[in-house]
């Protein structure tokens, strides 16, 4: 018999029913709502299983690289065979829209694709495949539509595909199981029944999940736990770019970040972002500066923009956009005291240009450089870069991945850059040295 309790989040005791506050910790709205089997307990004769050694050729070999490089770098080189992926975002945002073309590119190289929807009706999903896809659609594709889960492990269990699209985790409902569709004992159940598919038939499965108004996959926290790899796919809704970061990958890296364009014909792979993010930038701006920040492997040249206001209020204003609030905050207080620019009676601005989130403190100097170019309502030198990390004394660190950010600055033609730069020998461009934020102000 499955009973429903909740758990603290931050404490781990169990409650009978929900409360606002956790009676232990004293915690507000901590209390998550878990299953649990009641069954009494029952002695089962246990069996040996089969010791295998390691062999990392057969590992490698069961790695498929689906075609979208993009994707195929983010995942870690290509889909592992058997292994369980979710991949969540924002409504709307063109998560099953990537898991088809997925899908499609797969079914391409002759394997066995079934794309199961809980959401939409099989004419719905050709309609979009025949958008997505310039040619004929492949054979080996297949279409369900059925949120009934035993249906659509019987049909797996027959159809024997290489890959299995679920879209999405939260429509589909076991009979066997308590609560509705979206609930956490349906979930928690739902990902242990693809788990098993994925580990015990070799099935390769690409779960598609929701995610709350916080950012947070919805549902329980078992679900990250039991998938070996959890895919993020952000960027802004009513912009074109969109961005694939793996939080959590058993086979790969999580570091590395996939960037695609969405247009009418579905998701376009970008191979040169930096190009994309200095689109349409105006020379001689004033409040803009040009950085590089790594994310995995890939340089990506940004334009960081800056914008300084008289106060309205006693309290200046501090809103960013792409970068954290309180780094800005930061930074504003380090450039009041030690570079000596005034800011206490200013709002102030920064935004990434592009919609691009960053977190590399490697852009803090371009983030000075900009505000010290709006406060005094002059534009930065022409074909200029910017790379540092500032610290809270006013000195300029040098950055993590120097020569690659420096090799990515010369490519697009920059001329000049400016920071604490260790192997400026190196660097072609004229290299201008600034280890004390104050110093960028004497330059």
């Amino acid at each position: 018999m499955i009973k429903t309790i909740y758990i603290c989040s931050k404490c781990s005791t169990e409650s009978s029913k929900w409360t606002g506050k956790c009676l232990q910790c004293g915690g507000w709205n901590t209390l998550v709502e878990d299953a649990v089997d009641t069954k009494a307990f029952k002695e089962i004769e246990a069996k040996t299983i089969e010791v295998s050694k390691v062999s990392l050729e057969d590992a490698f070999a069961l790695r498929w690289q689906t075609g979208l490089e993009e994707f195929d770098r983010v995942v870690g080189g290509g889909m592992v065979q058997g292994s369980l992926t979710l991949l969540s975002g924002d409504p709307g945002i063109g998560k099953s829209t990537l898991a088809l073309q997925v899908g499609l590119k797969l079914a391409e190289q002759k394997k066995k694709v079934l794309y199961v929807s809980g959401e939409e009706s099989v004419q719905q999903l050709s309609m979009r495949a025949r958008r997505l896809q310039s040619g004929d659609i492949p054979e080996s594709f297949s279409l369900v539509s059925s949120n009934h889960l035993e249906s659509v492990v019987a049909t797996i269990g027959k159809f024997k595909p290489d890959l299995v699209i679920a879209d999405s985790v939260q429509t589909f409902v076991a009979e066997s199981m308590s609560g509705g569709a979206g609930s956490m004992v349906q979930i928690r159940h739902i990902a242990e029944c693809c788990m098993t598919l994925a580990k015990q038939g070799g099935i390769s499965v690409l779960l598609i999940g929701h995610v709350t108004k916080d950012g947070d996959l919805a549902g329980p926290k078992v679900l990250e736990h039991l998938v070996d790899t959890v895919l993020y796919f952000e960027g802004e809704k009513y912009h074109e770019l969109r961005i694939l970061r793996a939080m959590k990958n058993r086979f790969g890296a999580t570091t590395e970040v996939g960037v695609f364009e969405m247009n009418g014909e579905g998701l376009r792979e970008v191979a040169n972002p930096s190009e994309v993010f200095l689109k349409g930038r105006k020379k001689n701006a004033i409040g803009s500066s040009i950085s590089v920040t790594m994310e995995g492997s890939r340089p990506f040249v940004l334009e960081v923009q800056a914008l300084t206001n008289k106060a309205d209020y006693t309290y200046p204003k501090r809103a960013a956009a792409g970068v954290e609030n309180n780094r800005v905050q930061l930074l504003a207080a380090v450039l009041n005291k030690h570079a000596r620019l005034k800011l206490e009676d200013q709002d102030l601005y920064v935004n990434i240009a592009g919609g691009f989130r960053v977190q590399d403190p490697g852009i803090d100097l371009a983030i000075a450089a900009s505000v010290m170019s709006s406060r005094r309502d002059t534009p930065l030198p022409e074909a200029s870069a910017f790379l540092g990390e500032i610290g809270l004394s006013g000195e300029v660190r040098p950055v993590a991945q120097e020569e690659r950010r420096l090799k990515e600055l010369e490519k697009l033609g920059f001329k000049t850059v400016y920071g604490n730069i260790v192997d400026g020998k190196k660097c072609k461009m004229k290299v201008v040295q600034v280890d004390e934020v104050r110093k960028l102000f004497e330059k």
